[in-house]
């Protein structure tokens, strides 16, 4: 099924463009929004005609701006069919830059890892362990196969839930093995191989893969302005859903996976409308939920207004990346077949790493340290951005675990690949983009030391530096895991 860009909606994102001359002008503005990816590839632009009437502007200035769009790559023409948003083939996103592993420990050694939006254990987790080690032998009477999960760790689960104002039992827990095996999880319970299945672009980089992985045809739905303060256009994704008819819908309203946006409560509750109009049912991301920097009152569970939804939480990002656990909060209803999807993937998650989780959400302290850890470390890597490259472009997220930043010029793709030559490990954008695009934006997380953030920063104004004197020489990046 074709996707179509409505005339009103293509004037909106265009805005007040330059006019002199208004074909390059109108040119421009398209292949920014193509590229960021907030017209989605495949989308069938509005006729020549239409754009004449909603800009005000003549009919050759719309034909030539389509022209050199095409010409550029960022559109193709169809014959008696329409012009249709794409980029270039070299900007195209890499697939395989994600679930890949990174190689030997000493490949890594001295090397700043800014892929992965995750750092050391947090305070606390050691002492966990050994609480959690404690507790072990209580339990080694059992087979040790628990694929609900540990009963403990899905009642202080659901108790979380209830404390945000969700009604939640225990029994709607089930414990996973991360987030990802979640997702995929959920996508086997809904989804036949095949099934359009609606995800936010940009997004993080792993769901895109393991949504692939289960068979699922991925719909893209923009993000709004990077920069802006909507964060969600709710218009595209109305449409969208009226234009596709999704079988689920993967989001993360808290702290989004990689621009940061939190979504406020109206937002949520006109999202969910949407998914019931076309009973797309919603896949929750909340892994980013507990990572909230600026102390004010976080918006009622996204569950809160879609109660057919299915809510992903993880212990990895908050905790420490070697916890292996995360969680399932189902529909009553589906409950059981979550479950018969699970036993068909493994049994259970480890026994010894849900005891330690749950020793973690027992003691919130240690989870408060972390996160004016989180905000010192966030602080000091925006200072180090607007000090060493200043023409560069972000917003501060009021939680998360990354900058989402606007490059001025050139491809972020090609810079990642310097900046490895020197030993910073960086995610360009076409990585967290569903089908292309986003080239001029890089991830940067700020998980590590307010030392190693401020020195992988002037590393990369370094490599900035000099592509800018040397734009004729590219190389290719080594594939690396992102997290």
């Amino acid at each position: 099924m074709d996707r179509s860009l409505a005339p009103d909606h293509l004037a909106t994102l265009v805005g007040d463009f330059p006019r002199t001359p208004a074909y390059r002008g109108l040119r421009k503005a398209l292949e920014e929004l193509i590229g960021d990816g907030r017209i989605p590839l495949g989308t069938r632009l509005p006729s020549e005609r239409a754009v004449t009437r909603v800009l005000g502007v003549s009919r050759n200035t719309v034909t030539r701006a389509y022209a050199d769009l095409v010409a550029a790559g960022f559109a193709t023409a169809r014959q008696g069919a329409g012009t249709y948003a794409a980029v270039p083939l070299d900007r195209r996103r890499a697939h395989d830059h994600a679930l890949h592993a990174l190689g030997t420990a000493a490949s890594t050694e001295g090397v700043i890892d800014l892929n992965c939006a995750a750092g050391a254990a947090t305070p606390g987790v050691a002492a966990a362990y050994e609480r959690a080690m404690a507790a072990l032998p209580a339990y080694l009477a059992s087979d040790g196969y628990l694929p609900s999960g540990l009963p403990a760790l899905r009642a202080l689960i659901a108790a979380s839930y209830v404390r945000r104002g969700l009604p939640t039992a225990p029994e709607q827990i089930v414990i996973t093995s991360g987030a990802l095996s979640a997702i995929a999880i959920i996508a086997r319970a809904l989804s036949r191989p095949g099934d359009r299945i609606m995800i936010e672009s940009p997004v993080y980089s792993n769901a895109i893969e393991a949504l692939r992985l289960g068979g699922g045809r991925l719909v893209s739905a923009p993000m709004a302005d990077p920069l802006g303060d909507e964060g969600w256009d709710l218009a595209a994704i109305e449409a969208t859903l009226r234009q596709t008819s999704p079988r689920a819908a993967y989001l993360i309203p808290d702290f989004q996976n990689p621009t940061g946006f939190l979504m406020r409560d109206g937002q949520r509750a006109r999202y969910a409308a949407a998914l019931r109009a076309t009973r797309t049912t919603a896949i929750i991301d909340e892994t980013l939920q507990s990572t909230c920097l600026s102390g004010d009152p976080m918006p009622a569970p996204f569950a809160a207004h879609a109660t057919d939804a299915f809510t992903i939480g993880s212990a990895s990002k908050l905790c420490w990346g070697g916890l292996r656990v995360g969680w399932i909060r189902a529909p009553r209803s589906a409950v059981d077949r979550i479950i018969a999807a699970r036993v068909q993937m493994d049994l259970g998650s480890s026994l010894f790493d849900q005891l330690v989780v749950a020793e973690m959400l027992e003691a919130d302290g240690a989870l408060a340290t972390r996160r004016t850890q989180l905000r010192q470390r966030r602080d000091a890597l925006a200072q180090a951005l607007h000090e060493h490259l200043p023409g560069w472009c972000f917003r501060l997220p009021d939680g998360g675990l990354t900058l989402w930043v606007k490059m001025p010029h050139g491809s972020a793709t090609q810079l990642a690949a310097d900046v490895e030559r020197k030993g910073v490990y960086l995610a360009p954008g076409p990585v967290f983009s569903v089908e292309g695009g986003a080239d001029t934006w890089l991830r940067i997380p700020y998980a590590k030391p307010e030392e190693q953030l401020v020195q992988a920063v002037r590393i990369i104004a370094d490599a900035w530096s000099e592509s800018a004197r040397d734009t004729g020489h590219r190389r290719n990046a080594t594939r690396r895991l992102i997290a």
